[in-house]
């Protein structure tokens, strides 16, 4: 797993606008703004993936700490973490390194 950015401080953490968050590596679409949340835990939130099937998740042992890792399916580029603690319907919170994605709004643009 790479390192974990900052909380708070992060280019996505506050970023509401309409559009869809892609992996920053590959360009495959990961999550909708439409699932996007303040969880307040300083990361950019989100209850959802975009589409079934484009995440892989995995054991992460850092940090002296047992996990559920998440990298994007297409490239294996690593994203952040998920927990149990999310909302509504799911139940889960995917807490995601904003370096890890590439916005584009809703017309398509960055």
């Amino acid at each position: 797993m790479s390192k974990t950015e900052s909380p708070y401080t992060n280019k996505y953490y506050l970023h509401f606008e309409k559009g869809m968050y892609l992996c920053s590596h590959c360009k495959t679409p990961l999550f909708s703004s439409k699932s996007k949340y303040d969880s307040g835990c300083g990361w950019p939130t989100f209850y959802k993936e975009a589409a079934e099937d484009t995440l892989t998740l995995f054991e992460d042992h850092s940090e002296g700490k047992v996990r559920t890792a998440i990298a994007c399916k297409s490239c294996n580029s690593p994203l952040g973490h998920v927990f149990n603690d999310g909302p509504q319907p799911t139940g889960l919170r995917f807490c995601v390194n904003s370096y890890a994605l590439h916005f584009e709004n809703e017309e398509g643009k960055d």
